[in-house]
């Protein structure tokens, strides 16, 4: 028994939905703004730099769909927004504003110029983890090494959350995280939340890089996520996605680009470009490159 993650791809989508309409949270925070999500996110993945992974578990030659994890770059002041009101649901405004035609979210070229000043934004659209699978070590220790693997290549300002469940917030503040006062207006120190007050109100948590580095423990787990590693080869979003789905072992460019939806030459033109780049950096002394 493991427990793997991959790209989500175009087909996952009515399997994705249909996992947030059975959570016991997500599909009541939800209500009928579900009914946008696959828009929703099949728009973000062609227009906008967000990340979205399937974990599933494999046993023999069984594969059960466990989560979907999302995260996305998206403008401050949707950030100071969600802080300041208090019934402001994150996942279901994100689905409102993005077919609205309103998205919060970073394009590529908007993320390239945030990250050369250190300051982006990155907030968890989703964990959607079921509790009884989020109490499982190996499902979080796999959902800590996808983000870690997914964002140390970026200089990011602040991580928002808002918890999926009350197993969601433990692991949050398990790893380093703080929970917002809004009436203090800053992170603090995590209230005491139970099964019976967790659907009161939004729980917003997470920690910002100068608070992290100078007032939080840097040997917590969220704090590393704040010490930046410069890219050594500045692979394009398009090609870390080509990459991430031949790790997850699609083997033929056949393959690779039906999950991507994208045509074999497209397939065949990001292989060559991903050569030159490994191939140039033998050759000459290396040095950050953003997404382009």
């Amino acid at each position: 028994m493991s427990v793997r993650y991959r790209p989500l791809r175009p087909n996952d989508v009515p399997k994705l939905v249909d996992h947030f309409r059975h959570h016991p949270f997500l599909r009541t925070r939800y209500g009928r703004t579900i009914e946008d999500l696959a828009q929703a996110i099949k728009q973000t993945l062609r227009e906008d730099y967000t990340v979205a992974n399937v974990f599933e578990e494999i046993t023999g030659s069984t594969i059960r769909f466990l989560r979907v994890g999302m995260a996305a770059f998206v403008f401050e002041e949707f950030i100071r927004e969600a802080k300041d009101t208090p019934s402001f649901w994150v996942a279901p405004e994100l689905v409102k504003r993005i077919v609205s035609g309103k998205s919060p979210l970073l394009s590529e070229a908007e993320l390239r110029n945030a990250n050369s000043v250190g300051e982006l934004s990155l907030i968890v659209w989703h964990n959607s983890s079921l509790p009884q699978d989020l109490r499982r070590m190996e499902v979080a220790v796999a959902i800590m090494t996808a983000f870690e693997e997914t964002f140390r290549g970026f200089r990011v300002r602040e991580i928002f959350v808002q918890a999926d469940s009350l197993e969601h917030l433990e692991g949050v503040r398990g790893s380093g995280g703080l929970y917002f006062e809004r009436n203090q207006g800053c992170y603090a120190a995590f209230p005491e939340i139970n099964e019976l007050n967790f659907r009161d109100e939004p729980r917003n948590c997470g920690i910002t890089r100068e608070f992290a580095m100078r007032d939080h423990s840097p040997c917590t787990w969220v704090a590393s996520m704040f010490v930046y590693g410069t890219p050594q080869f500045g692979f394009s979003a398009s090609e870390q996605r080509l990459l991430l789905s031949a790790l997850a072992c699609l083997e033929t460019d056949d393959a690779l680009g039906e999950a991507l939806g994208i045509s074999v030459s497209a397939v065949k033109k990001a292989w060559r470009s991903i050569y030159g780049r490994v191939g140039a950096s033998h050759a000459q002394p290396i040095s950050w490159r953003p997404l382009d």
